[in-house]
């Protein structure tokens, strides 16, 4: 009735099972002992060959009627048929670590392995053995299961998948990548809420000691490689030892308002920013921030990402240089010129002088020597202005050879010692130019009481007409040459 009942169970089993007969296998074993092999693992692996006469020495007893239907066998002669086609390719290599457990006399076995039903479908495998009481010597009989885990099997690798593709994503980024913990920030937030503190904003205020704080409270878990590139570092803990050279100087006002987010609770933002890299050179930075689902509630896990807009940053700095410039003289250009003159006629500053000043002789140049020298005298010139005029005083090229110089707050005294500035740096340029020498008429003109601005610059252009028709009255305007001995100024 024992016997009936154990085959009822064996029968009726949810798992596959088998009763199977190692004693081909034990025979074997014992012949390689007495040819002196002591490590077994290494003896199997040595030649594959070895593993394949074992497996042929099992003998299938019986199974169930669960190993049947898993296998897609029609009964246990159909089974046995087919048994190369099941135990085959990866199952060899785990097949090593069962036999050396029964070689080295264990009486249980288990490991994770492949197997393939009979039309080709595959099986990964959790196999566990035992040999059963009274076959301890000749293993003349064992149970074995067999449990089908492919669907955990298949989970677990489309999960090592995506770990790696989130690490591969994480790592290869051509942006910068930073996942960081602020569970600390957010435990001194709460704290402050917890106290009363409605009012943030001012409470970063009155106390900026809070937002150096929180700054020392995150700790950096992982940076990607694009990190390391971007701020020049060798390695993850160079960066880390190197921090302070990275955020610094005015990186507390963008971090405050960032603290200003994440009080309201805004737990995704972006804005730009400044940082450094370790070479000590600027970085203009779009800092993308964002709390990783799953960690709202403590902000342990947060990704900053920081795009590199360094270069679109130098762009735009210098189209709106060159909206403001002349890009021959380096001087301010026209445009700017007329948004000047409308910007200090709304303003109340007075006095204000005006500087006109027309470059002599440049269409002969033109003319005699080519535009490349005419060019030449133009830059010269224009060095000379950006060596004489600093802000809040502009210089500007409002023409071919025609030029201004605004000089708010200046009184007639201060607009005649800049005439002379420029006057002196003129000589000593005409010193290294001596076969090219530079030569200006000018106008000066000083605002009076309730007088446009627009009004002082037409002053000072026509000082400077004058200047120039007495110049040229003076000069063969076929050569250039002087036509008699010239007053200079």
């Amino acid at each position: 009735m024992t016997a009936a009942f154990d085959s009822d169970i064996f029968n009726l089993a949810p798992i596959a099972m088998w009763i199977e007969d190692f004693s081909g296998v034990k025979a074997l074993f014992d012949a390689w002992r007495a040819e002196g092999v002591t490590d077994i693992r290494a003896f199997l692996r040595e030649d594959r060959d070895r593993v394949i006469a074992c497996s042929k020495r099992i003998r299938v007893v019986g199974v169930n009627a669960k190993t049947l239907d898993l296998f897609e066998a029609q009964d246990l002669e159909h089974l046995t048929a087919n048994i190369a086609a099941i135990f085959r390719d990866d199952m060899l290599d785990t097949h090593i670590n069962e036999l050396a457990a029964l070689f080295d006399g264990e009486l249980t076995f288990s490991s994770t392995t492949v197997n393939y039903t009979i039309t080709g479908r595959r099986l990964d495998i959790q196999l566990r053995g035992a040999v059963l009481p009274g076959h301890e010597h000749t293993l003349g009989r064992l149970l074995l299961t067999t449990e089908d885990i492919t669907e955990r099997e298949d989970a677990r690798r489309a999960e090592e998948e995506q770990r790696r593709q989130a690490e591969g994503i994480f790592e290869h980024s051509p942006v910068s990548l930073w996942i960081e913990d602020f569970s600390r920030i957010r435990t001194l937030i709460e704290d402050l809420r917890d106290r009363g503190i409605t009012d943030f904003r001012t409470f970063m205020d009155v106390h900026p000691e809070f937002v150096q704080q929180c700054m020392s409270e995150i700790r950096v878990i992982d940076v990607n490689q694009a990190t390391l590139n971007l701020f020049g570092a060798k390695d993850l803990r160079d960066l880390l030892q190197r921090l302070g050279e990275i955020f610094r100087d005015d990186m507390q006002k963008p971090f405050r308002e960032q603290l200003m987010e994440l009080w309201n609770g805004n737990l995704f933002h972006h804005r730009e920013v400044i940082n450094y890299a370790l070479d000590g050179s600027e970085r203009h930075i779009l800092l993308h921030f964002s709390v990783f689902p799953g960690h709202e509630h403590d902000w342990s896990r947060v990704q900053v990402a920081l795009a590199d807009i360094t270069a679109r940053k130098k762009a735009e700095a210098y189209l709106e240089y060159l909206g403001k410039h002349d890009v021959l003289t380096k001087l301010y250009n026209r445009a700017f010129y007329a948004d000047e003159i409308n910007r200090l006629e709304r303003k109340s500053l007075r006095p204000v002088s005006a500087i006109v000043i027309d470059l002599n002789g440049l269409k002969v140049t033109n003319d005699q020597l080519g535009h490349d020298a005419g060019d030449g005298l133009l830059r010269r010139f224009g060095e000379i202005l950006n060596g004489a005029v600093h802000a809040p005083n502009h210089a500007c090229r409002i023409g071919g050879d025609e030029f201004a110089v605004l000089l708010p707050g200046a009184d007639a005294k201060s607009a005649a010692t800049m005439v002379e500035t420029i006057l002196e740096l003129l000589r000593i340029n005409n010193q290294f130019y001596s076969t090219a020498p530079l030569s200006m008429s000018y106008g000066v003109a000083t605002s009076e009481n309730g007088e446009t601005i627009e009004s002082v610059i037409k002053r000072a252009d026509a000082l400077m007409y004058e200047y120039k028709s007495a110049h040229y009255a003076t000069i063969d305007l076929g050569t250039g040459t002087p036509k008699a001995k010239t007053r200079t100024r």
